[in-house]
């Protein structure tokens, strides 16, 4: 009995050393990104966006998460010193009342950040998922990490594990008092991380469609380093011209046809419609000379015979006076 408790004894320290070689092994190769991370906001190299990872504003008992805030102000620093154009908070969206960006988000916006400068990721329910979907879904291979360092360190491993050219700025971190639980979880979060990435080979939770951060914006950066980036050219605006088929030149033929014929009726009716008026004109005028001949031809006459009425009216008078 004594010779099995001895081997079980055994068999429980050498688990433990197992794990403890484990723990510190990724405790030390994780520690190694932090010549990718940054405390003074000024030696921040400049990148495009910056990934704000995820936690709740408040804690379990309601009280303000200081990690939270310190993040919400470190994104704000970056942004305001032109060391990003814009901001993408990553987070967990589990239910309606636990959102992580939204709170982000919301936080960012009141500390003076534009709303159509912040980006919202809500299937970043890890940092791998966080990291990753920076790269596959918002197109970033290249993007300055947001979080306290310990948590730096980590999601600048696993993205330089992925391809990605991550960096870190620095978060305040809280009083030892308050964030003893996180050191001792980031510990066990560390050797995790190894095991997805070199034994379970884990990837996201979900990607889906890609979403462009900013659109294209040719030559136009947002801040004063973003000038020295290079920009997207403005692209040629070249009309396409599509070939004709048969049938199209067809159609095409026939209604050209169609409205020269048109246009040809068109044209003869006009010129009928105008010799019909002009011979209407011509003969009402030929009518109204007629009209006015036959008159003056009456006149005269009336005249001529008023004339000789006239004459011989005098005659008489004449040969009446002469008689005696």
């Amino acid at each position: 009995m004594k010779k099995f408790a001895k081997i079980l004894l055994a068999c429980l320290c050498l688990l433990l050393a197992s794990a403890a070689t484990l723990l510190g092994y990724s405790e030390w190769t994780v520690s190694d990104a932090r010549h990718y991370t940054y405390d003074d906001v000024d030696a921040v190299p400049y990148n495009r966006v910056a990934l704000v990872l995820g936690t709740s504003k408040y804690l379990i008992g309601g009280s303000p998460n200081h990690y939270f805030k310190y993040r919400i102000k470190a994104a704000a620093e970056l942004y305001n010193s032109g060391k990003v154009d814009y901001i993408l908070v990553s987070g967990d969206n589990a239910t309606v009342q636990y959102n992580e960006p939204r709170q982000m988000r919301r936080a960012l916006i009141q500390a003076g950040i534009p709303a159509n400068a912040i980006y919202s990721d809500y299937a970043g329910f890890r940092t791998l998922d966080s990291v990753v979907r920076a790269k596959e879904v918002f197109g970033q291979a290249r993007f300055t990490v947001v979080s306290q360092a310990f948590h730096n360190e980590r999601a600048i491993f696993i993205a330089r594990h992925f391809g990605i050219d991550a960096v870190g700025y620095n978060a305040l971190d809280p009083s030892a008092y308050q964030g003893i639980r996180t050191r001792v979880r980031e510990v066990f979060a560390r050797l995790m991380g190894l095991l997805d990435l070199y034994v379970l080979d884990k990837g996201p939770k979900f990607l889906g469609e890609p979403i462009v951060i900013g659109g294209p914006i040719p030559c136009q950066a947002l801040s004063s380093i973003g000038t020295s980036q290079p920009c997207l050219p403005i692209p040629p605006v070249v009309p396409v011209k599509k070939p004709l088929d048969k049938a199209s030149v067809t159609n095409t033929a026939v209604a050209i046809s169609a409205a020269t014929a048109t246009s040809a009726a068109t044209v003869t009716s006009a010129a009928t419609a105008t010799s019909a008026a002009t011979a209407t004109s011509a003969a009402t005028a030929t009518s109204a000379a007629t009209a006015t001949s036959a008159a003056a031809t009456t006149s005269a006459a009336t005249a001529t015979s008023t004339a000789t009425a006239t004459s011989a009216a005098a005659v008489t008078s004449a040969a009446t006076a002469t008689a005696p």
